[in-house]
Order: C-alpha cells, then structure tokens, then sequence
C-alpha cells in the first residue's frame, strides 16, 4: 500500500498558483516551481462584462476556473499558492476575490499544497503621500 502512495506522489507536476488581489481586481496565474515560465493566467477584469463585476468573487471564480482549466490540458494537477496583496502603502490584506481564487482552482480538481502570504510589507518605508497635514478633500 506504501507504494501505490508514492505513486501517486510522484505522479503530481506541482506548479506555483500566484493570486494578486486588491480592492479593484483579481489576478491569477500560475507558474512552475521557479517562477520562470508562465503555464497560464487571467484577470478577473478579463471575465467580467462590466467594470463593476472586476472586484466580485464571482469574476475571480470564473478566471481561477478559467485558468485551473488551462494547466490541467498541460499536464498540472498540482499547486502551491501564494496570495499577495497591493502592501507596502496599499492595503495589506488581499481583496474579496483571494478567497473564491483558492475555492474555485480546488473544485476544478488542482491538490492544493501550501498556501502562503507573500505581501510586501515595508519594515520601515518612506512618507505616505498627502504630505504633512494628510490629504485635503
């Protein structure tokens, strides 16, 4: 039984899920372990009919299925994902869209490994903008 487990193991052709996802849109792509060649991607801009529908969950669904589609005709039935935020000045949690993202590529059938924040976060950064007495409205 040990060895119908590895391979299966074996078996697996991971690839690295990287979602973007900010307050306006969802980006999705996924890449191989290093990062250097991109097996498939999409936007959550890209799906949407409207420029209204660019932040919902649904448009970030439609492109994680979209894309988690495109991977598994090349051969990808794995993934680590790594979710990233605007940082540094922006904010530093991930959009709406994160969530249904990582939903929708394990319903398309892609294992799902580790899941990783990797957000730029300044350990001491420069002056925000608007200046000394904040932004005047």
């Amino acid at each position: 039984m040990s060895e119908e487990v590895t391979q299966s193991k074996s078996a697996l052709k991971w690839g690295v899920a990287h979602i973007y996802s900010s307050r306006n849109n969802t980006l999705i792509y996924i890449t191989d372990i290093s990062g250097a060649h991109t097996f498939a991607w999409s936007s959550s801009g890209s799906v949407a009919k409207v420029d209204r529908e660019k932040k919902t969950p649904y448009a970030a669904m439609l492109a994680a299925s979209k894309v988690a589609e495109e991977v598994m005709k090349q051969g990808i039935n794995a993934v680590h994902i790594k979710v990233r935020a605007p940082g540094g000045h922006g904010q530093k949690t991930p959009g709406i869209g994160a969530s249904a993202a990582i939903r929708a590529l394990a319903r398309a059938g892609l294992i799902i490994g580790r899941i990783e924040d990797v957000t730029p976060l300044p350990h001491d950064t420069t002056r925000k903008p608007g200046g000394r007495r904040g932004r005047r409205v």
